[in-house]
């Protein structure tokens, strides 16, 4: 179709070239009309080693089934019904529930939004950071205290040595987010998910956490998805920016692409509910959009609320086409470069 496929298909070929390799996913819900609900709809996504790729999209998108299904961990009571993970050239889909475990949280892990649901109240900070270590790397147990000081310096708790024996709900919240990037990074990870994990701090401990997020990737040469429903995040944070609407990949492109010249029509609705100029909101917003109005199976899955739809957008599903040196978008009447 295209050459984003043919990029995906040529990543799959050399996994050096890329990190983890999306292709033809699709996540389903069971309904009480007997129809499941397509959560993800054959998705293609490749993300290359050391990169930060950001993904945006409202809520209700796909971002957080995406992540989960990664890991072959799709919400309750969804399902993986097609398609292949591929990391380091093995599909994750088809490894078997004790290889998964052993891959999560060493090769592959996830930095969740909400740290206090994930943290056990019962067990010390030091104790859970450990038993990562001693779990996944087969350290002892003067070895793996050890390794968590070492993570809870390299995450900047002050007196770490004392927050090692402290328990989850004797922290900030900017601390525990700290602490479970630590549990995420300690055995240093080939791929990282970053499941809008700076969601609930405040602006000033945000900002320390996206960096520190960016240093200890970089240190350890990690590739990143990076979720999150702030665009201006994205905009400081990572290398490529894609769009999801509807379980669905809108626009990929690289970060200065993404924003100085977006393609997809929703791509530029979501940039102008980020500005502060209500003409161009409603230049990019239908007024009376009946959501649902189109069958994502065979049309536009954003065509009920998109202002350039033409007929065939509602008739022909548009492809993910490559318009400039690696941006993406999919639609049949993608916006003019300015």
């Amino acid at each position: 179709m295209l050459a984003f496929t043919r990029t995906i298909e040529a990543e799959r070929q050399s996994p050096a070239t890329t990190a983890l390799a999306i292709e033809g996913l699709r996540v389903e819900f069971p309904t009480v009309a007997g129809e499941p609900k397509v959560a993800i709809r054959d998705l293609d996504l490749a993300i290359r080693p050391g990169e930060i790729l950001g993904l945006v999209g409202e809520s209700g998108a796909g971002k957080t089934t995406l992540a989960r299904s990664i890991l072959n961990l799709p919400p309750s009571p969804g399902r993986i019904s097609a398609g292949t993970v591929r990391f380091g050239g093995v599909d994750l889909l088809r490894l078997s529930e004790r290889e998964l475990q052993r891959r999560r949280g060493r090769d592959i892990s996830m930095v969740v939004p909400n740290p206090r649901g994930e943290l056990n109240p019962l067990l010390t900070v030091g104790e859970q950071i450990a038993n990562i270590a001693r779990v996944h790397l087969g350290k002892d147990r003067k070895a793996a205290r050890a390794m968590a000081l070492d993570m809870l310096r390299a995450v900047q708790i002050s007196d770490p040595e004392r927050r090692m024996n402290a328990y989850p709900h004797e922290l900030s919240g900017g601390m525990a987010q700290r602490v479970v990037i630590a549990i995420a990074l300690v055995c240093s990870p080939r791929f990282i998910i970053s499941d809008d994990a700076t969601s609930g701090l405040d602006v000033t401990v945000q900002a320390q956490i996206l960096d520190l997020l960016r240093h200890l990737a970089q240190e350890r040469d990690s590739a990143m998805l990076f979720i999150t429903r702030d665009v201006g995040i994205a905009a400081h944070f990572c290398d490529r920016v894609a769009v999801i609407y509807g379980g669905e990949i809108m626009e990929i492109a690289p970060r200065e692409g993404f924003f100085l010249a977006p393609r997809h029509p929703y791509t530029v609705m979501l940039l102008a509910a980020f500005s502060h100029n209500p003409r161009l909101r409603r230049a990019w917003t239908l007024p009376d959009a009946r959501a649902g109005a189109v069958d994502p199976a065979v049309g536009c899955a954003y065509a009920d609320r998109c202002p350039r739809a033409e007929a065939i957008c509602r008739r022909v599903k548009p492809p993910l086409g490559e318009l400039a040196a690696g941006h993406f978008a999919r639609c049949h009447f993608p916006v003019e470069r300015p």
